[in-house]
């Protein structure tokens, strides 16, 4: 788990601690009290907005994001899987066994899914092909750099690495991938 995390998960258990012990001194002193039901509340208030706030670091299928063609859909769907549980990783201590499993697996799906979509444009001939590799490489050589730099820094490390793929999925999704998409919709693939 990141200092972050690790600051937040700490100030949060103070914050519920505290808010239990005043409840029971409030209980104790009579529970007519209104300030003791609004600790309550805020006592149970926290969960909901503790899960809406650790949502929004997770990444969601939308529509939007669809290029087409149910194949190469189901296999983006499946690296917004993979970055998600990476980000589990980071986000609890799992140790580095598994943070290195998730890292590893989320690599060799993504070259997995940008062969098969390389594959699709050669035997289509898509013209922007030798462009839209260069892409792929770029993005493979960043997180191989990312796997050197774990040494040093493992959070940092795991954290860049998840916050550049949401990035780069999307950006690369709703970019090149909806371009050559369009091309390949129109020779047939589906």
């Amino acid at each position: 788990m990141n200092n972050n995390a690790r600051m937040f998960g700490f100030g949060l258990a103070l914050l519920i601690l505290t808010l239990i012990v005043a409840v029971i001194l409030g209980l104790m002193a009579g529970p007519t009290n209104p300030i003791t039901w609004l600790l309550v509340a805020v006592l149970v208030l926290i969960p909901f907005v503790h899960r809406k706030l650790s949502s929004t670091r997770y990444f969601k299928w939308k529509e939007e994001y669809s290029v087409g063609i149910a194949s190469i859909d189901s296999q983006h769907k499946k690296l917004i899987h993979l970055i998600n549980q990476l980000q589990t990783a980071i986000d609890y201590s799992t140790g580095e066994i598994f943070e290195r499993e998730a890292l590893n697996e989320l690599v060799e799906y993504t070259i997995t899914h940008f062969r098969y979509e390389e594959k699709l444009m050669r035997e289509n001939e898509y013209p922007e092909y030798e462009a839209h590799q260069a892409q792929h490489n770029a993005m493979v050589d960043k997180v191989n750099l990312v796997l050197e730099e774990y040494a040093e820094d493992a959070d940092e490390a795991m954290t860049t690495a998840v916050d550049y793929l949401k990035t780069w999925l999307i950006e690369h999704i709703n970019g090149t991938d909806k371009q050559y998409s369009e091309f390949l919709i129109s020779k047939g693939v589906n």
